[in-house]
């Protein structure tokens, strides 16, 4: 196998290269302004461990995938085009009034308590832009008006002459019933040809989400078009620079649903969280071959730190409604939760409470930490772990990136020490403590809000300052086993490189399987099979256009379900695809009640209620070669071996101790499996810093894992 893999996230962009048995490793800073810059040092730096050229790998790869947080920043930052839509008259308020709720959407439980006083967030779409058109089908798809096409051309020609870049398409019940949509598209490709200077894309809210609920969709289809001329430039952009250098394959791009696709048969929507995701696949992965259980994936880059939960070797969950900056979306994607908090976060002082705030926002890489010495004047996280001699100035990311103290001292001086009258060395503390606590707090609400106990979980720390920051935030939760996985520092690139093809259809609808009025059970056989057949077919299309072979796609089927009114819907992973029987009927309500039971406590079932399917989707998928991880558990205590001697010992601080530490300091090159460290110590490697805090014991597996254990 050999493979490129590629993590853009919003400092680093990380790189995992395959060539045989080889596994390489490497990081660089983004280049925001061109991404394919930071892509090509990179894979340099993995060139040069390699002894190739860049034109050698790419010729040679059997696939590049990337994941990228740009989406996402465009959306942050709203750098998107002036948008115009199209939506069924009578319903031009829908987007703007947002369900009346909608504006609480996105902040934080704080804010959502104390909504008279929410912020909205500023409209993608611009009221006076959104326009209906005659039409309406109704919500079995029967027609009830047909399409006044004069009034389509009418609106279109308005909407362009107020300067719309792009077309959104919205119109009630389309995903039963998408003629009207197609014929509007089509009407604006007659009234604008592609050849034209004046072409504009156009974006149908059908094609985007496959579910009902008019806000929702209309909300997915305008991010969608926001982001769609953004995420389109970059990403052919990247695939011009692999040209260049000899990389003749198509680019493949992940998708926030756990797989991946060619770049023409990726919505921009798709791919937002991506980087995320793939470091969530990587950890499913790593827990299934090392039998680790329940994992909790956190991964501390630059920029953020992310969340996701992997129970029982290998159930991911998923959102089908999650929320993107400020908006409800409707698309299947794997449940993950973003806070503010990594290694560039800013840190200022909190005059309402006298202490000190960390994030969200953040210094990114340009001008990055003042440690950097790039211009940054603001104090940040790096800068704190820097004076509290955690990282080796003359040797951060392999020595590409030289520290300066001096400007981290001054940045901390100037904004803290004066207004919490105390140390430099204080302040750094109170900016570790705060970091720490506030990443804490986020775990510890994710898990119990979903029912878990923190001490049954392993953590799985990754990104480049996952394992420099983990002890501190297990402390706090009374987590006592950590991992630092294989290639934490770039885990989500090697997770990247781990995705398979996959392509999710999904049509929302009404059919009931059991009528708790008449006690009938659904016998409609030829409806359903026929949704499940062309739902597989379109999945099975996707994926041979893109050079699957025929006998290599996979099919799961997936219902959405509940019981009578019920507002909450069960997802039930159904194993037999076609209904031939009430036999086949009845197993599946079996299958949905015993997840119903799992999840709300048996005896909760309700099916006097009644019980009906809202949704039907099919996950097609073509697997691919994985990288492999040895087996990683620690060794037993009694088996462990003791370390060689340090190369060297730092003056460190640690949370909750008053003097410093003289912390011996140890090469990761230099650990063999089977290695124990007791804390306090520093492990280095190149990528990232393993703190082993006191109280902590460090214990080297194999493949570079590392494992943190306290209390043993």
């Amino acid at each position: 196998m050999k493979r490129v893999s590629v993590d853009i996230g919003g400092t680093f962009t990380d790189c995992f290269v395959v060539w045989g048995d080889k596994y390489v490793e490497a990081k660089a800073l983004t280049t925001h302004h061109n991404l394919a810059m930071g892509f090509n040092e990179a894979l340099g730096k993995a060139c040069t461990v390699l002894d190739l050229d860049l034109e050698a790998i790419l010729s040679e790869v059997d696939s590049v995938r990337y994941a990228t947080t740009l989406g996402t920043n465009a959306l942050i930052e709203h750098k998107g085009p002036k948008m115009g839509m199209l939506v069924t008259a009578g319903y031009e308020a829908t987007v703007p009034l947002s369900r009346a709720r909608g504006y609480g959407e996105g902040l934080d439980n704080l804010g959502q308590q104390d909504m008279p006083n929410a912020q909205r967030p500023d409209p993608l779409v611009l009221p006076h832009m959104i326009r209906g058109v005659r039409e309406r089908v109704d919500f079995e798809g029967r027609l009830v008006m047909p399409l006044d096409e004069n009034d389509v051309r009418t609106q279109i020609r308005e909407l362009v002459d107020r300067g719309a870049q792009i077309i959104v398409v919205a119109l009630v019940n389309s995903v039963v019933n998408p003629h009207h949509e197609q014929r509007i598209e089509e009407i604006i490709l007659e009234e604008y040809p592609s050849h034209l200077l004046g072409a504009i894309p156009v974006i149908l809210s059908h094609q985007v989400a496959g579910r009902k609920g008019e806000y929702v969709r209309a909300t997915s289809a305008i991010v969608d078009g926001y982001l769609h001329s953004t995420m389109y430039h970059a990403l052919s952009t990247l695939e011009q620079n692999l040209r260049a250098h000899s990389y003749e394959r198509p680019m493949l791009t992940i998708h926030n649903s756990g797989g991946m696709a060619q770049l023409n048969s990726t919505d921009a929507l798709q791919t937002i969280h991506s980087g995320p995701v793939s470091g969530i696949g990587a950890s499913e992965h790593l827990a299934m071959q090392a039998a680790l259980g329940n994992v909790v994936a956190t991964d501390m880059g630059g920029t953020s730190y992310d969340i996701g939960i992997v129970v029982d070797g290998g159930i991911k969950h998923y959102d089908f409604n999650p929320v993107i900056d400020r908006w409800l979306v409707s698309v299947p994607m794997v449940h993950l939760v973003t806070l503010g908090a990594g290694g560039g976060s800013i840190a200022s002082y909190d005059r309402m409470y006298k202490t000190v705030k960390c994030g969200p926002e953040s210094a990114g890489s340009d001008p990055g930490p003042a440690c950097y010495d790039r211009g940054g004047m603001r104090p940040t996280v790096t800068d704190a772990d820097l004076l509290l001699g955690y990282l080796d100035p003359t040797n951060y990311a392999g020595g590409s990136i030289p520290l300066n103290p001096r400007r981290a001292k001054s940045a901390i001086e100037d904004t803290l020490c004066d207004e919490l009258d105390c140390s430099v060395i204080e302040a750094a503390l109170l900016i570790r403590e705060k970091v720490d606590d506030n990443m804490a707090n986020g775990l510890f609400t994710e898990l119990r809000a979903r029912g878990y106990d923190p001490k049954d979980f392993t953590m799985l720390a990754y990104g480049g300052n996952g394992p420099l920051h983990c002890c501190g935030i297990a402390q706090n939760l009374n987590i006592d086993k950590i991992l630092a996985p294989p290639f934490s520092s770039v885990f989500s690139a090697v997770g990247a490189g781990n995705m398979h093809q996959l392509h999710i259809h999904e049509q929302s609808l009404y059919m009931v399987l059991y009528d708790s009025n008449t006690r009938n059970i659904f016998d409609d056989y030829d409806r359903f099979n026929g949704i499940v057949a062309d739902l597989r077919e379109r999945g099975r299309q996707d994926l041979l256009r893109q050079g699957a072979k025929a006998q290599d796609i996979r099919h799961n089927l997936e219902l959405d379900m509940r019981y009578g009114n019920q507002l909450v819907q069960t997802t039930a992973v159904i194993p037999k695809h076609e209904l031939n029987g009430p036999g086949d009927v009845l197993a599946m309500i079996s299958q949905f009640s015993n997840d119903y039971g799992k999840r709300f406590g048996e005896g909760s079932q309700a099916p006097e209620a009644g019980i009906r399917i809202n949704t039907i989707r099919v996950a097609s998928y073509v697997q691919h070669e994985t990288v492999q991880f040895e087996d990683i558990k620690p060794l037993a205590k009694g088996r462990r071996k003791l370390p060689p001697a340090p190369t060297s010992k730092r003056t460190c601080y640690f949370v909750g101790h008053k003097d410093s530490f003289e912390t011996p300091v140890w090469s990761r090159s230099a650990i063999e499996p089977g290695v124990e460290i007791p804390g306090p110590a520093i492990v280095a490697s190149e990528v990232t810093t393993f703190l082993v805090d006191p109280g902590w014991t460090f214990v080297a597996a194999k493949q570079g894992a590392s494992w943190f254990l306290r209390n043993e």
